[in-house]
């Protein structure tokens, strides 16, 4: 194997450990704008977004608590994102490759 495959491998492997394992030991406190919110007292005029009832709402998968769920929807996370970004660059490279260049 290349280095550079080598490397990618490597960074994802982290990248998923670090969403299943290390996204249980997130704060469960709001964030700095609720906070705020709260603290400046309109923190009561905040909704629900529109897609809060979505599988993966709330970092956690259908809603539930815990480590495990909050794990899962994070590996979720992490591999959406990398289809996304590794189908948008090979379109992009793609792309770059049939244009061919125009004499002038």
């Amino acid at each position: 194997m290349s280095r550079r495959r080598w490397f990618w491998v490597a960074g994802i492997a982290v990248t998923l450990v670090v969403a299943a394992v290390l996204s249980g030991f997130a704060s469960s406190s709001p964030d700095g704008l609720e906070w705020a919110a709260e603290d400046t007292g309109f923190g009561h005029t905040a909704e629900d977004s529109a897609v809060a009832g979505s599988p993966l709402a709330d970092y956690a998968i259908g809603g539930q608590d815990g480590a495990l769920s909050g794990g899962a929807a994070g590996v979720i996370g992490v591999v959406v994102t990398l289809l996304l970004a590794g189908g948008l660059a090979l379109v992009v490279r793609r792309r770059g490759r049939d244009e061919t260049p125009v004499p002038d």
